[in-house]
């Protein structure tokens, strides 16, 4: 059975797991082994914890039954932005490499919801510094290449993770989203990705970041996983409630129910009885940035939304056209408050700050030049376009937009030198993902083709607040249809 470990879907991990037909060790054997031969040619993790996570998975075996999380034995990995204690992390930037590297005695909370759950840690997950660029090209290494042609990037932030699920070095990985950075690599890579509403998962206060726009967010390669490991990220009381003891949160499923409407296609209606599988949907290709860049949808891309379209159409589903409210003041307010979150970067002598790769530097020195006043005029520019976004989504069940304008971008696309140009390319081609973060909204990255290169494409859903079940059953009607779980990369 060891052999086929990889090819198996974390849900099915897991029922062996529980049933004793496998063991934690054996798991985190298998996957180390896979990580050992791919990684290096890949870059899926930046370091390996194998001595701590064979521990781990032998504590989790003394433990038993009476400590089985909802993730018990699965394993996973850190992102390179988050802190586990003991552990040094990099950040992916040359500022905090060798000594610099910051090692703290308790790990940040989504590390220990994780804990909490199960899973078994593998070892820290590839970003990009400090989880600013949508595309995962670290100077200080590694680089996270995409498993269906190495030669081109993985998307970001949470590129480690995206490559670590498509090339099965994990079965399913979690990641951080404040402007796209679990769907772009995921749509890069071929798998799915979640971005919750702001306020469901507990790890984090949404406050935390600047505007609230970073939530944390599962990857995998079926809605079913996703939908498993999103209810990992949830910690519970005993009687099902999301826990969240120190905030105010979004209201959220019951315990169970994300995975039941991933396994089923459907949704439970609000007396529990009735289920909903047909639903009404919107099509868009307008975006935030059309009135500040020049946006365009790539052949690929519209390929990609046809399809869904046209799957969608077929499963029954009313479908109708949406053009979105253009909003002139979204551009700038949100380069503003992006370099605004930059300034925060704990680094202020001169030397360490030119350790900063070009786009960094740029970002942290413009935002530490941004007045209160600016700031405050860009969030509340900002929260009036978050009022208008929701607004016009929660008219339908769901809207659908491409998931990336371009196919996945060659390695060194990005200009490493201009920042300016660079910040523009990343717009251009994630055209649809930051403008989510700023509303709340949940939304959710599933292919739907490939192209004639045999280069992933999909298309994006985005829900009302809290509608998480809605896209959990969406994508998985897409997924009894399109089949995308059964391809793998040459990189397989």
């Amino acid at each position: 059975m060891d052999d086929a470990l990889h090819e198996m879907t974390a849900a099915r991990l897991r029922d062996l797991l529980r049933a004793g037909e496998l063991t934690p060790t054996e798991v985190a054997d298998h996957f180390l082994a896979r990580i050992e031969r791919a990684n290096p040619a890949l870059g899926a993790f930046v370091s390996v914890t194998p001595e701590a996570a064979r521990e781990r998975a032998a504590r989790l075996e003394r433990d038993g039954a009476k400590a089985r999380g909802v993730l018990w034995g699965l394993p996973g990995g850190d992102k390179d932005l988050w802190l586990r204690a003991g552990v040094p992390a990099g950040f992916g930037s040359r500022a905090f490499a060798g000594d610099d590297a910051v090692v703290v005695p308790v790990s940040d909370e989504i590390v220990d919801v994780l804990d909490a759950a199960g899973m078994v840690s593998l070892g820290r997950t590839t970003a990009p510094e400090l989880g600013f660029p949508a595309y995962t090209e670290p100077l200080a290494g590694p680089v996270a290449r995409n498993p269906w042609d190495p030669a081109l990037g993985a998307g970001g932030s949470s590129g480690g993770a995206a490559v670590a699920v498509a090339a099965g070095l994990l079965p399913c990985a979690p990641g951080s989203d404040g402007g796209g950075s679990v769907r772009i690599p995921a749509a890069a890579c071929g798998v799915v990705g979640l971005k919750p509403s702001r306020g469901l998962v507990p790890a984090g206060s949404g406050q935390e970041s600047l505007g609230g726009l970073v939530v944390d967010g599962p990857l995998a390669r079926t809605t079913e996983d996703t939908a498993l490991l999103l209810e990992g990220m949830l910690t519970r009381t005993p009687d099902g409630r999301v826990a969240h003891p120190l905030t105010l949160r979004a209201p959220s499923a019951r315990a169970g129910e994300y995975l039941a409407a991933a396994r089923r296609g459907e949704v439970a209606g609000e007396g529990g009885e009735d289920v909903r599988g047909r639903f009404r949907i919107a099509v868009t290709t307008d975006s935030a940035w059309d009135d500040f860049y020049a946006i365009s949808t790539s052949d690929e891309a519209r390929a990609a939304l046809d399809t869904g379209v046209a799957t969608l159409t077929g499963l029954g589903h009313e479908v109708d056209g949406l053009s979105l409210e253009p909003d002139p003041a979204y551009g700038p307010a949100f380069r503003t408050l992006w370099m605004a979150g930059a300034s925060v970067v704990p680094i202020d002598d001169a030397a360490r700050l030119d350790r900063l790769e070009p786009l960094t530097r740029w970002l942290v020195g413009r935002g530490r030049q941004v007045p209160a006043r600016e700031l405050a005029e860009a969030l509340r520019a900002l929260t009036a376009f978050e009022r208008r976004l929701v607004a016009q989504v929660s008219r339908f069940d769901a809207v659908v937009t491409p998931a990336l304008a371009m196919t996945p971008r060659p390695l060194g696309w990005f200009d490493p030198e201009d920042p300016e140009r660079n910040f523009e390319q990343q717009c251009q081609y994630t055209p649809w993902t930051s403008m989510l973060n700023v509303a709340g909204l949940p939304a959710i990255t599933v292919p739907t083709r490939w192209t004639d290169d045999g280069l992933p494409m999909g298309v994006q859903l985005i829900g009302r607040p809290g509608g998480e079940t809605t896209l959990l059953a969406l994508a998985a009607q897409l997924e009894d249809r399109l089949l995308w779980a059964d391809r793998h990369p040459p990189a397989w």
